[in-house]
């Protein structure tokens, strides 16, 4: 009986000293190094915008050494068009894409992306599921990142369907047609 009673003490020190090393904690990301490039392309010609939109804030979720989830902030009052020399007419774009057919940045302040899952191909190569919120619609995207532990950056590019989170801004002349997907092209830095 007592050496049932020493086996089990064992047991569970075993496993209490086991569970002990499971850690998991928050890195925040450095928001004045981490990046948001968008794109966006006519859908009958060659050509588009792009820019930059700034995170507010966010952080990875770290589990027993290894990114599993995180959840970022941005701020969508920050857009800028980079590609758009006249300033007139930059300023004009940005609004517009300020507007209520694009991102509705009066109601929507801010977009979310939160990181439900990751599946590693290897050390730094990776599968990333989450959710995306763009003007209050949340729905689920993947997309492949690559971590570069030198930098403490993980990169990533990927597009979305602006028709499904409500971007639905249809231009009435056919070669001034915005083609519903918009690219992403994100670096995150620690």
């Amino acid at each position: 009986m007592k050496k049932r009673i020493v086996l089990l003490i064992a047991i569970t020190s075993i496993a209490f000293s086991h569970a002990q090393k499971d850690t998991t904690e928050n890195l925040e990301i450095n928001i004045e190094k981490s990046e948001l490039k968008w794109s966006g392309e006519y859908a009958f010609y060659f050509g588009g915008h792009n820019g930059t939109i700034g995170f507010k804030e966010g952080y990875f979720v770290k589990s027993n050494g290894v990114i599993s989830g995180g959840e970022f902030i941005i701020d969508m009052t920050s857009i800028i068009c980079d590609d758009i020399e006249d300033e007139e007419a930059n300023e004009g774009l940005v609004n517009h894409l300020k507007n209520e057919d694009f991102f509705n940045i009066k109601e929507f302040k801010t977009a979310k992306l939160v990181i439900t899952s990751v599946e590693y191909h290897d050390n730094s190569h990776m599968k990333i599921y989450a959710s995306l919120t763009i003007k209050g619609i949340t729905l689920p995207v993947n997309f492949q990142a690559e971590v570069n532990y030198e930098k403490r950056q993980m990169t990533t590019k990927f597009k979305i369907d602006r028709q499904r989170w409500g971007i639905d801004y249809t231009s009435k002349l056919r070669d001034g047609a915005i083609a519903d997907g918009i690219g992403f092209e994100v670096t995150l830095s620690l």
